[in-house]
């Protein structure tokens, strides 16, 4: 069985991709061992992302903004903070610049990008299903399903996640280190409104992010992730929840009221992790198995979307243009388009971890001052804002809204 390209992993951002290619009649098949049963499960898991809005119109261009329509909040103010300490860093776009973002449940954009792949005419999904045979050669992919089927295409594309078995196959070094930390993640409802605001409050042990979500029927509420010390990681997820809204309440400071009815929570470590190269023979990645980055700027799936948008524009030129999809020129495009972004986006995410993780009263004094300094620099301001919505750097035109 032929088709024009296999992706490898069918989460947000394969199943992104293979949408994005669908669009422009580009061919693909969907290997993913998950269960849609669990992945898809009614009920809110705790999990939100951040859609930039370059990425939320890339979105719309492919036919999925629709489909997203009224089920996410806008990001229309960003507020930094060193603690709880005087001083503090608002980014607030212009009223005719729209929101920096809007914020999803992770299960919502699950469900809609399943429901339009399974529907997608050049899109082959097949869930419950692995590759346990894969040969990248000269002329082509073959890949040996577990189902015995044997498809082939002149491109793979892994998007399995930071542990990408096709990146290891493929001898791709990484460069990797842990933070020590882990991320708690859930939401929990809250007194007053949030006001559209995202809040990223940083201490010593780690930021604490609130982040905006739609009121429900209990009220008003908030996604959160906490980072602590990896130490007290699992202690913080047996806190029965009174416990835990308690410790969440003392990190705000009670700004929003009185916490109740927390969602179920879960927890990551935090680590960094950056491919040396995201092509090789036959092959490229993208998304977590290409960067891996700490979620204190919330661009971990952002930087996904943009790979997303940058292959699909090199490999639809190229088929327009009749190349084979492999061919090392397509590859070598997409190499140099994204490399540098990626790189920059993740270093001065790390730069921004360690300069928080700082301890002590002089370092904090160093961090407020710095804060207040760049509220006052508009220029500067901007610059972050544009950071945030995806639109520094040479956009693809699925990031600019236009297809391909």
């Amino acid at each position: 069985m032929d088709t024009d390209v296999i992706i490898l992993g069918g989460g947000l951002v394969g199943a992104t991709l293979a949408l994005a290619l669908d669009s422009h009649g580009v061919s693909s098949i969907v290997v993913d061992p998950a269960d849609p049963a669990v992945t898809l499960a009614p009920g809110f898991d705790g999990r939100a992302s951040a859609v930039a809005s370059a990425s939320g119109r890339m979105l719309d261009a492919i036919g999925v903004g629709g489909d997203l329509a009224g089920h996410g909040c806008a990001i229309r103010h960003i507020r930094v903070s060193d603690g709880l300490e005087p001083g503090k860093l608002d980014f607030v776009p212009d009223a005719d610049d729209g929101a920096l973002g809007t914020m999803y449940e992770n299960k919502r954009l699950r469900s809609v990008l399943f429901a339009r792949a399974t529907a997608a005419a050049h899109v082959d999904l097949r869930m419950q299903t692995r590759a346990t045979q894969v040969d990248r050669g000269e002329f082509g992919v073959t890949a040996t399903l577990d189902s015995g089927v044997v498809i082939k295409a002149p491109l793979l594309i892994a998007a399995e996640g930071r542990h990408s078995p096709t990146r290891e196959a493929a001898g791709i070094t990484v460069a990797r280190w842990s933070y020590d930390h882990t991320a708690i993640v859930g939401a929990f409802h809250h007194e007053r409104s949030h006001e559209n605001i995202a809040f990223e409050i940083f201490y010593p042990s780690g930021p604490f992010a609130l982040l905006p979500l739609p009121d429900d029927e209990i009220g008003h509420r908030s996604a959160i992730v906490w980072s602590v010390h990896a130490r007290d990681g699992a202690a913080m997820l047996k806190l029965g929840d009174r416990a835990f809204l308690a410790e969440a309440e003392k990190r705000m400071g009670g700004f929003l009221g009185t916490l109740s009815a927390a969602s179920p929570r879960a927890s990551y470590p935090l680590g960094f992790h950056h491919a040396a190269r995201i092509t090789a023979q036959r092959l490229a990645l993208i998304g977590d198995a290409a960067h891996g980055i700490h979620p204190i700027a919330g661009q971990g799936l952002n930087l996904g979307f943009r790979d997303v948008a940058t292959l699909a524009e090199v490999l639809v030129e190229g088929k327009r243009l009749g190349l084979d999809l492999g061919d090392p020129a397509l590859l070598a495009r997409y190499q140099r388009w994204r490399g540098l972004d990626t790189f920059t986006v993740a270093a001065a995410t790390d730069t921004l971890t360690r300069l928080f993780g700082i301890p002590g009263k002089t370092a904090s004094a160093v961090r407020r001052f710095g804060i207040s300094a760049v509220d006052k620099l508009p220029p500067l301001k901007n610059r972050f804002m544009a950071e945030a919505r995806g639109e520094s750097g040479n956009l693809p035109k699925l990031l600019q809204g236009l297809m391909i």
